[in-house]
C-alpha cells in the first residue's frame, strides 16, 4: 500500500492572502454601502454584473478613478511596474476584501462554534500524538478535518463522540492501517506515515488492540488465541508462551477457559480473551475500541475495573527506560467514562472540541462538552 508523506498546509489554506476564500463583489453584499464606486462604468458593465462575468480592464481603471475621488490616493494603475494581468488581479481582489468584509468559506456558519480546540495539560509525554490530521474518504465523506490530540503516557484515556464521527479512525491511524491526506500521527516522536516498512512493523508491536467484538480466530481455542501474537512475533519456546499466556489468561478470570472455542464463550468472556491477547506482547499501548459494545452495565463496570487494575499492575511493574503505559479507550459510554477515565478528548466533525484531564473535562463550561457529558436532549447536538 502507498503512503502518503506529510504535507505542509492545505488546499485552499495557503500562504497567498486570499487563497481558499469565497471572494464577494462589493455589489452582491447585503449591507455593502452604496458610493459613487458602484455607479461607474456603463450599462454595458451593469449588464455584465448582473451576468457575474469579469470585469475588463477599462472597468476597473473606472473603479480605481472611484477610490481616488472617495480616499483621496492614486488609483490602482498609477506608477505601477507589475505586469498588467497581474495587478488587474490582484487590485481587484484586494478592492473586493476592503469594501466586502464577508467570513472566509466554512467560518462564521457554527459548524465549529463550539470546537474552542482547548488542550488542558495532563503532566505528562505523549504517547501518541496527531498534527492537523485530514482524512476523507471520497469528496462526501471528510472525516478528519484538521484533527489536533494528543494522548499521555502513563494515563487511561477516552476518546468520547457521537457515532460515525470518526474515533474508530484515529485508531488505524495510530497502528499505520491508515495514513493521513495532510497532517502527521506520532507513537512516541516518530511519524507513522514516514516510517519504512521495517520500522513501521516493529513499532506496531509497541500495541495491543482489543477491537469491538473480541476477534478471535473461530477456529483456534482461548489459548491459541492469546498465544497466537507471541507466536507470530517473537522467538519464545512454547514453554515460555504457556507461562505467559496462563499468566494472562488468570489476570482476566479465564485461567480454566484454554480449551474453550470462541462460540462457547458470552460476550464478555470474549472481550477478556480478546484483552489477554491485547497484553501478552507487554505493549506500550493498548487500544480499546468500544470495549463495552454488547455488554450489560454490570459487565461493562467489571470490564472498566479490570482495565484499571491492568493498567495499575503494569504501572507499579515499569522498569527503567521503559514508556508508562498508555490505555486508550474508544468509546461513547458515559458511565464507562466517569469510573475509568484519567483523560478525555471530545471528538465531533473531525476535530477536538475539548481536552485534558477527566474531572476539569466533566466540569466544563462548553455547551456541548457539557451536554455529551451529561447526556441530555437539550444542546448543540441534534439528531443530525
Amino acid at each position: 500500500m502507498a503512503r502518503l508523506p506529510r504535507f505542509g498546509s492545505r488546499k485552499g489554506q495557503g500562504d497567498d492572502e486570499g487563497e481558499g476564500r469565497e471572494e464577494v463583489a462589493p455589489w452582491e453584499a447585503d449591507d455593502a454601502p452604496r458610493t459613487q464606486a458602484h455607479a461607474v462604468g456603463s450599462d454595458q458593465e451593469g449588464e455584465r454584473r448582473a451576468a457575474q462575468e469579469p470585469l475588463t480592464r477599462d472597468e476597473l481603471e473606472g473603479l480605481g478613478t472611484a477610490e481616488e475621488d472617495l480616499w483621496g490616493e492614486p488609483g490602482p494603475f498609477a506608477d505601477d511596474p507589475r505586469d498588467e494581468d497581474q495587478r488587474t488581479r490582484e487590485d481587484a481582489r484586494a478592492r473586493v476584501s476592503v469594501v466586502s468584509e464577508s467570513p472566509s468559506a466554512g467560518e462564521g456558519d457554527g459548524e465549529y462554534q463550539w470546537h474552542t480546540g482547548k488542550q488542558r495539560p495532563s503532566g505528562a509525554a505523549d504517547a501518541v500524538e496527531f498534527v492537523d490530521v485530514h482524512k476523507a474518504f471520497g469528496p462526501h465523506a471528510r472525516i478528519l478535518r484538521g484533527l489536533n490530540m494528543g494522548l499521555p503516557e502513563g494515563k487511561i484515556s477516552m476518546i468520547l463522540g457521537p457515532s460515525g464521527t470518526g474515533k474508530s479512525v484515529c485508531i488505524k491511524h495510530m497502528v499505520g492501517l491508515l495514513y493521513p491526506d495532510e497532517g502527521d500521527v506520532l507513537v512516541h516522536g516518530e511519524s507513522v506515515p514516514n516510517m519504512p516498512d521495517d520500522d513501521l512493523f516493529e513499532m506496531r508491536k509497541k500495541f495491543g488492540v482489543l477491537f469491538q467484538d473480541g476477534a478471535l480466530f473461530g477456529s483456534m481455542n482461548v489459548f491459541d488465541n492469546t498465544a497466537f501474537p507471541l507466536r507470530q512475533h517473537t522467538d519464545k519456546g512454547e514453554e515460555e508462551i504457556g507461562e505467559i499466556v496462563n499468566r494472562r489468561l488468570e489476570e482476566v478470570g479465564l485461567g480454566n477457559a484454554h480449551t474453550r472455542l470462541p462460540n462457547e464463550l458470552s460476550g464478555g468472556m470474549r472481550k477478556r480473551a480478546g484483552f489477554a491477547r491485547a497484553l501478552v506482547l507487554d505493549p506500550d499501548i493498548v487500544l480499546f475500541d468500544e470495549p463495552d459494545s454488547g455488554l450489560d452495565p454490570v459487565r461493562t463496570a467489571l470490564l472498566g475495573e479490570l482495565i484499571q487494575e491492568i493498567h495499575a499492575d503494569m504501572m507499579g511493574d515499569l522498569k527503567e527506560g521503559q514508556h508508562p503505559p498508555a490505555f486508550t479507550l474508544i468509546t461513547h459510554d458515559i458511565m464507562t467514562a466517569r469510573r475509568v477515565a484519567e483523560h478525555i478528548s471530545v471528538l465531533w466533525k473531525g476535530r477536538i472540541v475539548e481536552s485534558g484531564p477527566a474531572e476539569e473535562l466533566f466540569d466544563s463550561e462548553n455547551a456541548f462538552v457539557r451536554q455529551f457529558l451529561s447526556g441530555e436532549s437539550q444542546g448543540p447536538l441534534g439528531m443530525e
